[in-house]
């Protein structure tokens, strides 16, 4: 889509679920972000394994520095989930340019909806033309406690 910015020089997108450096990624999740705190990694393993998965690699070294998974049919629906950009490269671009390569991807599929949760993000998102919900009222969650 012509609104996807550029990767920063010197990184590149994979689709390949691959590449994905397993250890680093649940290292990432499970001890730095504010959702998965704990996720313990026969879980994340799982998760990956039900999902797409995307990273962003330096290209000198491969050095993963950013994951994200999608969860989706791949005709209707995706949920964007577990976004991680190393700290190390947060600030350059990455982040935002990463997330437009994953829409971009997902694009040819003819989905309805892409959907995502952030308390802390909503900027990032929204200049890749993410919105709130329109009609929140009518989403509900059930929670296995």
């Amino acid at each position: 889509m012509s609104d996807t910015p550029d990767l920063p020089e010197g990184y590149e997108f994979s689709a390949d679920p691959a590449r994905v450096d397993a250890d680093r990624v649940h290292g990432w999740l499970s001890t730095d972000t504010y959702w998965a705190l704990g996720r313990p990694r026969e879980q994340h393993e799982r998760a990956m394994a039900s999902s797409l998965n995307f990273g962003i690699y330096a290209t000198g070294s491969g050095e993963q520095v950013a994951y994200a998974r999608v969860v989706t049919d791949r005709a209707l629906f995706a949920w964007l989930a577990d976004v991680y950009v190393d700290p190390s490269v947060r600030g350059k671009g990455v982040g935002t340019a990463f997330v437009g390569r994953i829409r971009d991807h997902l694009a040819p599929f003819g989905l309805r909806r892409l959907l995502l949760a952030t308390e802390d993000a909503h900027e990032v998102y929204a200049r890749l033309g993410f919105r709130p919900l329109e009609r929140p009222e009518q989403y509900m969650a059930h929670t296995f406690e």
